[in-house]
């Protein structure tokens, strides 16, 4: 059986036997029988007891085979789901209006018990008797120590969730302590220097760190490294725990993934339908300051008003983007692609008042209607800048993981003028941590430096 179809089965089984504790509750107060007036109260309660059962049941894992794949891990969750679901039936009973006022409090307490024994009941016996067919996790871990080795037979107890422990990688400090009778059939492959190789070989598609902070450095290369394309996790010390999230627990042991770059669905859903409404909007209100800046660029240094240039978009994709000419005509001519520099002798002075309060960046706008760029991200760069980059500095491919921005957390936090490995650190700051609160508060913030002209080039 797939994790799909567990999970499918899993809330069609708990919503049955949810009711089926209630009725037979009703049973057993009633002496047999289901009286009207009382039974009708349940009636029109069963949408809603319903989904707070089978809602609790997801908060605490039921639905989750990795948290709930021990009788005890079971009982527990069921317990919970049980007792939350009945506490919230209980208070939309008697507090929801006189047709459901005549819901028996005895028949809450009984269908507890009974949805209790029901629920977890079916669980252990699939736990016993079913089988759930998880993608494969292949799984390396990094670290050869007494700590590393109880990971790796935890993972290997995890076979029947799709789990496989493929071997270890050799830390830089030597063997270590790794056990070779604890660690039978999990082979050293290697080490960290020969990591991007291993894992090709091996087909492994997760690594675990277990020692993140003695290796921060190697850490740091295998997140950022393009040839690896495997989720990486890291057994955290305390001081990870403190500024990150433990996202699963391998047996007893906690880790956090540190290579998840990607935002949920919902998020990019709400990006997206804002940068459409928003660039639709400001399009309409734009109109007379595009016109009077087309006529005082002519006025000054004649056509072309606008300058089209090609830049790099997600996943390295071109695209061209479109600006209000600030410069000369022919800037570039004898120079070659160059950086604006503070106090740019390139730039004139209608170019330098719309770059002062970011005009110039209006006609992008039809970029973010067209998809190729959204109100917030990493700023798009020039292919000749964008090839440099990537060969010498460290990560910056990462932050073409996303659309590029119009505005982003580097334009509001550091200066035009600033180091591409310093705008790299915003832009995955960004990347890995964006929320709605932090895209709100980054336009926000190019608001008022687009009033005030703070931070212009």
């Amino acid at each position: 059986m797939s994790r799909g179809r567990f999970v499918a089965l899993s809330v069609v089984v708990d919503a049955l036997l949810v009711n089926a504790g209630f009725i037979i509750a009703f049973l057993i107060r009633f002496g047999g029988r289901l009286p009207t007036y009382n039974f009708e109260a349940y009636l029109l309660l069963v949408p809603v007891l319903t989904v707070f059962f089978v809602a609790g049941a997801w908060v605490y894992g039921l639905y989750d085979p990795e948290r709930s794949d021990t009788a005890w891990a079971v009982a527990r969750g069921a317990v919970a789901a049980v007792t939350i679901g009945a506490l919230l039936t209980a208070a939309v009973a008697f507090f929801g209006s006189a047709r459901t006022a005549p819901f028996a409090r005895s028949t809450i307490l009984v269908a507890w018990a009974l949805d209790l024994v029901l629920l977890t009941g079916w669980r252990t016996a699939f736990l016993r008797l079913g089988r759930i067919r998880w993608p494969e996790q292949r799984v390396l871990i990094v670290g050869t120590d007494r700590g590393s080795v109880e990971l790796a037979d935890k993972v290997s107890q995890r076979a029947r969730w799709g789990w496989k422990m493929i071997g270890f990688v050799q830390t830089p400090n030597g063997p270590g302590q790794l056990a070779p009778a604890s660690a039978a059939g999990h082979p050293l492959l290697g080490d960290v220097g020969d990591i991007a190789r291993i894992v090709n070989e091996s087909r492994a598609n997760r690594v675990i760190i277990s020692s993140p902070i003695a290796l921060r450095e190697f850490v740091e290369s295998l997140v950022l490294a393009n040839e690896l394309k495997v989720r990486i996790d890291v057994v955290p010390e305390l001081y990870e725990i403190f500024i990150g999230t433990v996202d699963a627990i391998v047996g007893d042991v906690p880790v956090m993934e540190i290579s998840r770059a990607t935002v949920p669905r919902y998020f990019a859903l709400i990006k997206r339908t804002a940068d459409i409404v928003v660039s639709v909007v400001a399009l309409l209100f734009a109109g007379p300051v595009l016109l009077v800046s087309a006529i005082a660029i002519v006025l000054q240094d004649g056509f072309p008003i606008f300058f089209s240039q090609e830049r790099v978009g997600r996943d390295l994709r071109p695209f061209r983007v479109h600006k209000l000419r600030t410069m000369i005509k022919d800037a570039e001519k004898t120079t070659g692609p160059v950086l604006a520099e503070e106090g740019d002798a390139r730039i004139t002075t209608v170019g330098r008042i719309l770059r002062k309060f970011r005009i110039d960046e209006f006609p992008q706008l039809v970029n973010i209607l067209k998809g190729e760029m959204s109100f917030v991200g990493p700023r798009p760069e020039r292919p000749y800048f964008v090839e440099q980059y990537l060969n010498k500095v460290n990560g910056y491919r990462e932050r073409f993981n996303v659309k590029p921005g119009l505005t982003g957390l580097a334009q509001v936090s550091g200066s035009y003028a600033t180091t591409p490995e310093r705008k790299l650190k915003y832009d995955l700051i960004y990347i890995y941590h964006q929320t709605p609160a932090m895209d709100m508060q980054i336009v926000a913030e190019t608001l008022r430096v687009v009033l005030t002209g703070r931070g212009a080039r």
